[in-house]
């Protein structure tokens, strides 16, 4: 089955160029568009979507809202944010409100399908290096007392899950914390896959988050 796509951009010149190009790929299909926030909900009660792709900034309710309220329905589609600006306030914003990664909105063709595809199969699609840069800049905005919940979150994880956690969260792959560990990238893997679990986090980019939020790493990526 193809992957459901929605566009959701208040620009319609940009949503018919995306179209073109999923349109060209066999194994994608845009199901849906909406011009806004208001509109994609709307659409999303009548029609089965595997991905959308989110612009930010949009008249009525804009993306970062409008991304909350998609993640927090039970098997929700994926959220991958458009956003003009790299390091854009909104990714941030995004991010926190469950998207699964974002992408620049002149990403070449290429780079675009390879995120749809990544985010459909469970995985996300931001740089950890990049999501690190984007913390880094708007970690002092994190309200400090909302954290306290989850930090005690963080008791459920083992020590080598929390050492893993930070790795993943300073933007190193697998394969850099498997080096950096001792480890096998599969035990690495397995590791990453319970802190997801225990801390019933979506994602990589949720990992890097919570991270900060509740202090683990601080700006600067050190832990």
């Amino acid at each position: 089955m193809p992957i459901r796509v929605m566009l959701v951009d208040d620009q319609v010149l940009l949503r018919t160029g995306f179209r073109m190009v999923l349109a060209a790929q066999p194994d994608m299909e845009v199901v849906a568009e909406a011009g806004d926030g208001v509109e994609a909900l709307q659409v999303l009660r009548s029609t089965e979507v595997d991905v959308v792709l989110m612009d930010v900034r949009m008249p009525k309710l804009d993306g970062v809202e409008t991304t909350r309220r998609i993640c927090s329905e039970p098997g929700a589609p994926k959220v991958l944010i458009l956003t003009t600006f790299d390091l854009d306030e909104y990714a941030f914003s995004g991010l926190k409100a469950g998207a699964s990664g974002f992408m620049l909105k002149d990403v070449p063709p290429g780079e675009l399908l390879a995120a749809i595809r990544s985010v459909h199969s469970g995985d996300a699609v931001v740089a950890p290096s990049t999501t690190r840069r984007l913390l880094d800049r708007f970690a002092p905005m994190l309200p400090g007392g909302a954290a306290e919940p989850r930090h005690k979150e963080l008791e459920r994880l083992t020590d080598r899950e929390r050492e893993v956690m930070v790795l993943v969260a300073q933007g190193l792959s697998n394969g850099e914390i498997a080096a950096r560990l001792v480890l096998s990238e599969a035990t690495v893997k397995t590791h990453v896959g319970r802190i997801l679990t225990k801390l019933g986090l979506r994602d990589r980019v949720q990992v890097v988050v919570l991270a900060y939020e509740t202090g683990l790493v601080r700006a600067g990526g050190h832990g």
